[in-house]
């Protein structure tokens, strides 16, 4: 080996040629004389001034390992190949936090290559920018150092370094090489020589290699060792997907604990806590990144007299957050730009206008209307942004943003031009407008009333659904956005689309709730359509209200407005319109106890239906009217009618109508003896329930399930029915499904001899049928009341209560009627005795 001094001279003088720079262009960049680069490059100085070494290495952009060789050969301790091992590791960070999962993962699999023999292990540590890849590949690296004595090598391979251009395999070689000790002249010309000297070099010797921000796989390949038993772990913003054989480690934000912890250490102070909520504040405002709360925690620290709730409040205040998440000339924008300034033209637009979307995630759908541009095309940018961990992929097809990427997004397309965010915003609406009326349509119970559409339409691509589980799963799906784009609607004043966008929730919000929101909308919705003159819209928004009026137990209200919409129909002479709120009003009206006005109302309904020829509308007449029968005690008419109307259900392929009509099927099957169909039709449309995840649906199961336990004395399986359904009705609102329950829970008690909950309970259900103005739960009150009396053995106020129900069931007409007869009878004769 030649003399150290020499040695340096030829290592300055092959860096400065490939560089492509003259001695005196060297000397300007370092600041240094070019006598002083004349000297080096001819040995005539035999050790450097270690700030020369430092100034030269600069101009040099030497980084890494690159940098660690040159100046230990300026040091005269040039390493002979094979003689010791390399050890240029970053310093570990003395803060790292968490991460213990991936780095188990990462044990776990070295351990495993390791047992496998001379295999390179290949790990691809992905993430968004700021997640903390490289400090996660370094802490790592440090952690394994010592099962990899051939040495430890950190190359940054610069894909995302301002101002400077990625790295090429061939460079990164050159390093590589130098760091083993190849003079720059020897140094072969071409990639594939380079790569073949440097596997050669390394064959046997087992390496870790931190590849540190690579570009994509392409970079990465060529550097890899052959064989050796080598571990290479490589960070990328990227997802090196065709990668061979390498594993994925893929590091999202840090969990919240792991957050507050990182926070407080780096600010340092003895009180400030995890346990504090500001800490908690900033964490989430800083969206769990661990860049963005390294930023914040190191201005605290560095500001003694800041308060943490100070700067927690200032962020939160703040318009745009990140221009307060900033240190130095280091800012977690700045990481983001990036980022974006690697994507391709098309995709930069898109990711600036999926800043302006205003729901939690989105799908190419949705993302081809915002961007004005056909399906494919969306989804493949959306893979792009995803493959550039710009994106999550939340479920199969849906993408979210991270918050502050959301907002870096959002303050690009503000650069733009406010032209471009209006047509994008409107495309997006437009959208979804059309969208949730489709989905509605297949949601609906009967030929839905559609208000007037607005505007040209929208050329994006609608999804097509081919079941109301479809459209209900995609309207779920897109609730939060659809509920954004109706508040902005709103907000703006843009009437029609008001109308319509709360027309297309209808059947979402009657499904899931929370009634109460719903309600307050579809005021709004009817409210809008005053204001414009739209009277369709008006009565469709009218009906929505009453039926969700319904759902909650205010029975007068939802009569109100049903009747209001029903008159603005006549008026149009809109016959489906008609129809439909004639069936909602008699539904009403039965559970108010107005059983004669409902079956009046019903009948008129299933005559329009039939003339119009609208097969779910028939249907949804029929149960109703069904039910009505079966309460006034026409089991056999009843049966009739809900036997119609489920075979139309089944032709039409509708399972909620199916499960909702056999409930009613079931109750009649009850009344008449045949307990084990009734069972059988119950626990088919508990089931269609739990499928469809509809609530309310499964409450009105187990209810009637618990009714049918009762009465074959299965009293503990009957209990716990009616304690779920009761639960359920509380929980989603429905007042009119509780105080049922409520009955049949105290009938329920009557049977087991627990006279004091029975009475009890039936209290309850008196004073909440009172309040809702149900007649029909009001007298099962008032009868069971009675009956805990006369168990208690007093006959007079048994008997009383029984005649003050008896003439409610025989106002409203019910089939109750004879039953309480019977007992008043029995009560009279025992009375005689």
């Amino acid at each position: 080996m030649a003399d150290p001094p020499v040695r340096f001279a030829s290592l300055l003088r092959g860096l400065r040629v490939e560089a492509r720079l003259t001695q005196e262009e060297l000397a300007e960049a370092a600041g240094v004389s070019p006598r002083a680069v004349s000297d080096l490059e001819r040995g005539v100085v035999a050790v450097p001034h270690k700030d020369t070494v430092r100034r030269l290495a600069d101009a040099l952009h030497l980084d890494g390992s690159p940098r660690a060789e040159f100046e230990a050969v300026a040091r005269r301790r040039a390493r002979v190949d094979g003689m010791g091992p390399l050890r240029t590791l970053p310093r570990d960070v003395a803060c790292f936090t968490g991460r213990q999962a991936e780095l188990g993962q990462l044990d776990g699999a070295t351990s495993d290559a390791a047992d496998a023999g001379a295999v390179v292990a290949i790990h691809a540590i992905g993430g968004m920018a700021g997640v903390g890849k490289t400090a996660f590949a370094v802490h790592a690296a440090h952690h394994l150092a010592d099962r990899f004595p051939g040495g430890q090598i950190f190359l940054p391979l610069h894909a995302h370094t301002p101002g400077r251009q990625p790295v090429s395999p061939a460079d990164a070689l050159a390093s590589l090489l130098r760091a083993l000790g190849v003079p720059p002249a020897e140094l072969p010309v071409g990639l594939e020589e380079r790569t073949g000297l440097w596997r050669d070099r390394v064959a046997g010797r087992p390496l870790l290699l931190v590849l540190d921000d690579a570009a994509d796989s392409d970079q990465v390949r060529p550097l890899l060792p052959g064989a050796g038993g080598s571990l290479v772990l490589v960070t990328s913003r990227r997802r090196l997907s065709a990668l061979e054989d390498a594993r994925a480690i893929s590091l999202d934000t840090l969990p919240a604990g792991d957050a507050a912890a990182l926070l407080v250490r780096l600010v340092a102070r003895p009180t400030v806590t995890a346990a504090d909520p500001a800490v908690s504040e900033i964490t989430e405002l800083c969206g769990y990144l661990p860049l963005a709360i390294g930023m914040l925690a190191r201005q605290l620290h560095h500001h003694p007299t800041w308060t943490v709730a100070g700067r927690a409040a200032e962020l939160a205040a703040a318009m745009d957050r990140l221009e307060l998440i900033a240190t130095e000339n280091v800012s977690v924008a700045a990481a983001f730009d990036l980022s974006y300034r690697n994507l391709a033209p098309d995709q930069q637009r898109l990711f600036r206008r999926l800043g302006l979307h205003p729901g939690a995630d989105i799908d190419a759908y949705a993302a081809a209307a915002l961007d004005g541009t056909d399906l494919a095309s969306a989804r493949r940018g959306l893979e792009a942004l995803y493959d550039q961990h710009m994106l999550t992929e939340n479920a199969g097809g849906r993408f979210q943003m991270h918050d502050l990427i959301r907002e870096h997004a959002r303050n690009l397309a503000r650069r733009i031009g406010a032209d471009d965010r209006k047509q994008a915003i409107g495309r997006l609406l437009d959208y979804y407008q059309y969208a949730a009326a489709g989905a509605d349509a297949m949601l609906a119970r009967q030929a839905r009333v559609a208000p007037t559409q607005t505007g040209s339409g929208t050329s994006a691509a609608i999804p097509a659904f081919a079941s109301p589980e479809q459209a209900l799963a995609w309207v779920r799906a897109e609730r939060v956005t659809l509920l954004a784009c109706l508040d902005h609607a709103t907000a703006v004043g843009q009437h029609d689309r008001v109308i319509a966008l709360t027309a297309g929730l209808a059947g979402l919000m009657r499904h899931d709730g929370p009634w109460a929101d719903a309600i307050g909308r579809h005021a709004t919705a009817s409210q809008a359509a005053r204001q414009v003159g739209d009277w369709l819209g008006q009565a469709g928004a009218l009906g929505s209200l009453g039926r969700v009026r319904q759902l909650t137990g205010d029975y007068p209200g939802a009569a109100r407005d049903l009747q209001e919409a029903l008159d603005i129909y006549r008026d149009l002479g809109h016959r489906p319109g008609r129809a439909g709120v004639l069936t909602n009003l008699g539904e009403v009206r039965q559970l108010a106890g107005d059983f004669a006005a409902a079956a009046r109302d019903l009948i008129e309904a299933l005559d329009i239906h039939r003339d119009l020829g609208d097969l779910p509308g028939q249907a949804g007449a029929l149960g109703s009217l069904g039910r009505v029968r079966q309460l006034t005690g026409d089991y056999r008419g009843a049966a009739e009618d809900l036997q119609e109307a489920l075979q139309i259900y089944r032709d039409l392929g509708d399972r909620r109508g199916q499960a909702d009509t056999l409930i009613f099927l079931g109750t009649v099957r009850q009344v008449t003896g045949d307990h084990a169909a009734c069972v059988d039709d119950l626990r088919e449309a508990l089931d269609i329930y739990h499928d469809v995840r509809h609530r309310l649906g499964q409450a009105n199961a187990l209810l009637f399930l618990g009714k049918v336990r009762r009465l074959k004395r299965e009293y503990p399986d009957a209990a716990l029915d009616l304690q779920q359904a009761l639960s359920i009705y509380r929980e989603v609102g429905d007042r009119g499904g509780e105080v049922t329950a409520l009955n049949e829970a105290g009938t329920l008690s009557t049977a087991c001899g627990d006279v004091l909950r029975a009475m009890a309970t039936h209290n309850q259900a008196l004073d909440l049928a009172r309040q809702i103005g149900s007649a029909w739960d009001e007298a099962h009150a008032l009868a069971g009341l009675a009956r805990g009396a006369a168990a208690a053995g007093r006959v007079r106020e048994a008997e009383a209560g029984l005649r003050q129900a008896l003439e409610t069931f025989q106002r409203i007409g019910a089939a109750e009627v004879t039953d309480v007869s019977a007992e008043l009878a029995e009560l009279a004769r025992q009375t005689r005795l």
